[in-house]
């Protein structure tokens, strides 16, 4: 069964154009799925993919000749007189691979759709060689609208900013919204029934995070440093980062603590959020927060308050959705999300009248007009605030 991701419509429609289609993000986010049905919709029958994991494919691609390459594909069934398409997935395992994209894409009317699991890896090796011939696409974990069309579960309209609490929506989704806020949105994990099967999978995606992509991509000394560096970032979820002491917790220096986040950022792992600008006078240095990118992930890496699992659960749905910041006053008073310099947003498990006027005060300070506050249980006569399960 085949269930499409809300960036399908833009893959699909970038498939006739002549740039290379380039679809990236973190292992098992389902890009050789979309890749592959994407592929299927091209009409044509002069279309070939290819697997780099399989020796054969990436063996053919290591020609120096790079038109012997277009004449072996021509072996394997390409008409050259006609334009051609060509996927490659897990483009990663060939690092020269970019210069005979370019070279076949100048010569030859080809139309390539490439998949690899590193951004890090990716944006450093289009950047220049394929620049101005690719668009590059960014696939994540299942937001919650996506996580219910995977669980064939209808759901309205997606205005969350002008919902309210409703009782009977919360009563019909709140355990699926609750398990995504265990368990994250890999697309696998998601269809799996048992909690078990959920946390394996979970575990199995971290691993191979651990021991193929960094491996692939990275020179980091060894990998006991890369787990305890992840869960101790785990440990911070929500909070501002203090790389000072980050770095003597890790007995590494700043600089090299700086190269790792920055890797974890590139590849998917991490995210970190700036400080919203407007008032800078008022605000503190601009120390970033960091959330993990599923929450699945978060929930292995670092054991949780439930406070913090819902905020980071909220920081992925709202990520989607606009310029993610947050905002902080030099007394400590903050806004845990702004989005797009126009709305702002506060995550309490159990909301209340006070915390929306609260946020509401505080917003003005940071000169925005649109306030809601988000909340995951319902609270007896209380409704004016979005339900977390509501922003699908």
């Amino acid at each position: 069964m085949f269930y499409k991701r809300k960036i399908y419509s833009e893959l699909f429609n970038h498939l006739y154009k002549k740039q290379i289609t380039v679809l990236t993000g973190m292992r098992r986010t389902g890009k050789t799925t979309l890749i592959k049905h994407l592929f299927s919709e091209i009409k044509s029958k002069n279309k070939i993919y290819l697997d780099l994991e399989r020796v054969d494919n990436r063996h053919l691609f290591t020609e120096e000749n790079y038109d012997n390459i277009i004449h072996a594909l021509s072996g394997r069934g390409l008409n050259l007189k006609e334009k051609m398409y060509i996927a490659i997935d897990e483009i990663q395992y060939l690092p020269k691979i970019a210069s005979v994209m370019k070279y076949l894409y100048d010569n030859y009317d080809i139309k390539f759709l490439a998949t690899g699991s590193s951004s890090f890896y990716l944006k450093n090796l289009f950047s220049e060689s394929l620049s101005g011939r690719k668009k590059i696409y960014e696939l994540f974990p299942l937001d919650f609208g996506e996580y219910l069309t995977f669980k064939e579960i209808s759901f309205g309209n997606n205005d969350y900013l002008n919902k309210k609490f409703n009782i009977y929506e919360y009563e019909r989704l709140h355990k699926h919204y609750f398990d995504y806020i265990e368990y994250g949105g890999f697309p696998e994990v998601t269809l799996e029934e048992s909690v078990n099967g959920k946390k394996d999978l979970i575990n199995d995606i971290l691993s191979s995070y651990i021991n193929i992509d960094i491996k692939t991509i990275a020179d980091f000394e060894t990998d006991r440093d890369i787990y305890s560096i992840l869960r101790l970032l785990g440990t911070r979820t929500g909070n501002r980062i203090d790389y000072s002491k980050l770095s003597k917790l890790c007995g590494i220096s700043r600089y090299r603590l700086l190269n790792y986040i920055d890797f974890f950022e590139k590849t998917y792992i991490i995210k970190r959020l700036p400080v919203n600008s407007n008032n800078p006078d008022t605000e503190i240095s601009k120390a970033q927060k960091l959330y993990i990118m599923d929450n699945g992930i978060a929930n292995i890496l670092a054991d949780l308050g439930s406070g913090a699992k819902f905020e980071n659960a909220i920081f992925n749905q709202l990520f989607h959705k606009g310029k993610l910041t947050y905002y902080s006053l030099k007394t400590g008073r903050e806004i845990d999300f702004i989005i797009d310099k126009k709305n702002s947003f506060e995550a309490k498990e159990t909301p209340s009248e006070n915390d929306l006027k609260k946020l509401i005060h505080l917003s003005k300070k940071a000169g925005i007009n649109n306030s809601r506050v988000i909340g995951k249980y319902p609270v007896p006569g209380f409704i004016n605030y979005i339900w977390g399960g509501d922003i699908k």
